[in-house]
């Protein structure tokens, strides 16, 4: 099963069903596609505290290696977070951990594509382990692997209930 491809101008973290640890399987996919913008930049400093001025002077951004103001790596990364919590696995998904390796930078106007696919399946411990990818266009700027706790069937239904 592969989670639907969201377009730029679909809201990213709109949220599909919650998918239960029976019903994952290996090589399952699902993506979004976030367009940075200056708004997103700005406004991830602020929640973060990163005023760093790659990020948010031009003057000082053009002098770098970058040569322009750069997106926040976990920015990037929090693009993962929001696949799982809104695509695969949905709803219920608890993130335990993720090793990144930031690759290039993400500069304002890039669209960037998150995916995630699942690599392995813990059933004894209700894990799914996830190899997390970040593109812009046919460049990897981010990837990874992380470990997801996913909600059975039965634990899905008591939280309905």
């Amino acid at each position: 099963m592969t989670a639907a491809l969201q377009t730029s101008d679909e809201d990213p973290h709109r949220h599909g069903p919650q998918i239960a640890f029976e019903d994952l399987e290996v090589g399952q996919q699902a993506e979004i596609r976030q367009l940075v913008t200056e708004d997103t930049v700005r406004k991830f400093a602020a929640l973060s505290g990163d005023t760093n001025p790659v990020h948010l002077s031009e003057a000082y951004a053009a002098n770098t290696r970058f040569g322009g103001r750069i997106a926040h790596g976990l920015f990037t990364a929090s693009l993962i977070s929001a696949v799982f919590g809104t695509k695969l696995p949905g709803p219920g998904a608890i993130y335990l951990s993720q090793t990144l390796k930031f690759r290039a930078p993400v500069f304002i106007g890039d669209e960037v594509v998150a995916q995630v696919e699942i690599t392995a399946l813990d059933p004894s411990r209700q894990r799914a382990t996830f190899f997390c990818t970040c593109m812009v266009g046919e460049k990897t700027v981010l990837d990874g692997e992380a470990q997801i706790m996913v909600p059975t069937r039965d634990e899905i239904e008591a939280e309905l209930a």
